[in-house]
């Protein structure tokens, strides 16, 4: 039998037009396929040749689903090429306005000793690795030209309380700056809450500064993971929540969780934690290959497979909270069903397209060099500094944002372009990640198969695919989810 079709068969007309779609096997039974928009719909295997082939009946029931969602057109139409352009338009509209947030290192300082930590942090005592006010003054002279309307402050450390005059410095500076610039313009700081005082609090207070923080579950879990001298770094997180809910209230203060080795068999432990301490969701995170997580090999201690049954065990009980009317996000796979339900795309920067480092985020080391990312800076203090993009003391806005680090990273992270991610049906719902990818394989385009980030998301991104199309009331729960205010 012929492998090629007569020449009559490309000659006759067809009822409808293909528009750009890809597809992949979400099943057994069943393929889902997306467009560049981040549409997607859910077929039975059987349909997809007849609709490749162009000889879908047009009385198939599909035929006004595939047309509402840009996957074919009817002969000469004009509205799908429109409506798919406008969706595609608004969510890459970001790009325009890049770099909202920048990360000043205040200093590596910290009261802690994570086993996990990210950042090589260090003892309290050593002040040699504090921010300065002239590296301060020039990481603000290079954040205001950035052509984003809203600029967004975030002090890392270490533990920024312990350099909180910089803190200070930095945040009365910006908001002198602004009353000439009039950028909407916000503060964060991440910090353990074990030294919050007072006068932190009313600071925070009177200009409007959000913390951010950590809780990795129970007391036991909590103090084995962020260990301090007195074990009681649970105790300490625990009141200075309490102290700033007080102060500032309950929507300025946020938690974020990593997991461990310990954390794997109980994702329901640490989810009712942070429902016994009033938040409202959570973020499963794995853990990143950077700083003394790699040093002390934990790391290597659970791979992607046990991770993924941690996520799924944990967003099964967070659909049975909804269900019962506890309202409580799980934030990671909020964020990718906004990406499938809607044009718009949260900014989030493992989820961009090209990757985030630079765009979405920038980072002023205590030490005055400057990174495309977070995770930029922690690979660095491990003595890989591939994405160091330059020294905010000696060169401009223009050298650091056009350097060959900066530029050669996200040429490479482009995922409509890179090998395999051009090709896949999830490419509108990824992103890229060159940091992780040149930390694990020496290579920022990275090789598919052996990428663990890439297996990680997929498995999620067809797992919450399945949950929508098995249950209506979960596919209503992601939608509030992705229109969340």
């Amino acid at each position: 039998m012929s492998k090629f079709q007569k020449l009559e068969f490309y000659a006759q007309q067809r009822p409808y037009e293909l528009l750009p779609f890809k597809f992949d096997r979400l099943n057994d039974s069943e393929y889902v396929i997306t467009n560049m928009a981040g549409e997607f719909h859910v077929i039975p295997v059987p349909m997809l040749e007849p609709i490749i082939s162009k000889t879908l009946p047009l009385s198939s029931e599909l035929i006004p689903t595939l047309r509402s969602k840009q996957f074919i057109r009817f002969t000469n139409e004009q509205t799908p090429l429109q409506l798919l352009a406008l969706k595609i338009r608004t969510r890459l509209s970001r790009l325009a306005e890049f770099t909202n947030l920048h990360i000043f290192v205040v200093t590596l300082r910290c009261d802690h000793s994570c086993p996990y930590c990210q950042v090589s942090r260090q003892s309290e005592s050593k002040g040699e690795f504090d921010m300065t006010t002239e590296m301060a003054d020039k990481s603000l002279d290079f954040a205001f030209r950035s052509p984003n309307p809203a600029i967004k402050i975030e002090f890392q450390g270490g533990e920024p309380l312990l350099n909180f005059e910089m803190v200070r410095y930095v945040v009365l500076e910006a908001k002198k700056r602004n009353v000439r610039e009039g950028r909407d313009l916000q503060f964060v700081i991440a910090t353990t809450l074990s030294l919050l005082s007072d006068d932190v609090l009313d600071f925070c207070k009177q200009h409007n500064i959000a913390l951010s923080s950590s809780l990795d579950g129970p007391m036991d879990l909590h103090n084995a993971n962020r260990p301090r001298p007195g074990r009681d770094s649970h105790q300490r997180f625990e009141e200075g929540l309490q102290k700033a809910r007080a102060a500032l209230g309950y929507d300025q203060v946020s938690a974020l969780m990593t997991t461990t080795d310990k954390s794997l068999p109980r994702a329901r432990d640490i989810i009712d934690e942070y429902l016994r301490l009033g938040f409202d969701g959570i973020f499963l995170r794995t853990l990143s290959p950077y700083g003394f997580a790699i040093k002390t090999k934990k790391f290597m201690s659970y791979d992607t497979e046990r991770w993924l049954e941690f996520y799924k065990e944990g967003l099964e009980y967070i659909l049975e909270l909804n269900k019962a009317g506890i309202r409580f996000v799980e934030q990671y796979s909020s964020l990718v069903v906004t990406k499938m339900l809607t044009s718009g795309d949260p900014g989030f920067v493992d989820l961009m397209n090209p990757a985030g480092a630079g765009i979405a985020a920038i980072v002023f080391n205590y030490d005055g060099s400057v990174y495309a990312s977070d995770e930029s800076r922690m690979l660095a203090e491990m003595g890989d500094h591939t994405f160091r993009l330059g020294n905010i003391l000696e060169h401009s806005y223009e050298e650091i944002i056009l350097s060959d680090q900066l530029l050669d990273a996200l040429e490479n992270s482009f995922t409509l372009s890179a090998p395999m991610c051009s090709d896949c049906a999830f490419e509108p719902y990824c992103g890229a990640e060159p940091v992780y990818h040149h930390a694990i394989h020496k290579d920022v385009v990275a090789r598919k198969p052996e990428s663990s980030f890439c297996k990680r998301n997929m498995a999620i991104f067809k797992h919450l695919i399945e949950l929508m199309e098995s249950d209506e009331q979960i596919r209503r729960i992601f939608m509030g989810w992705a229109n969340r205010c």
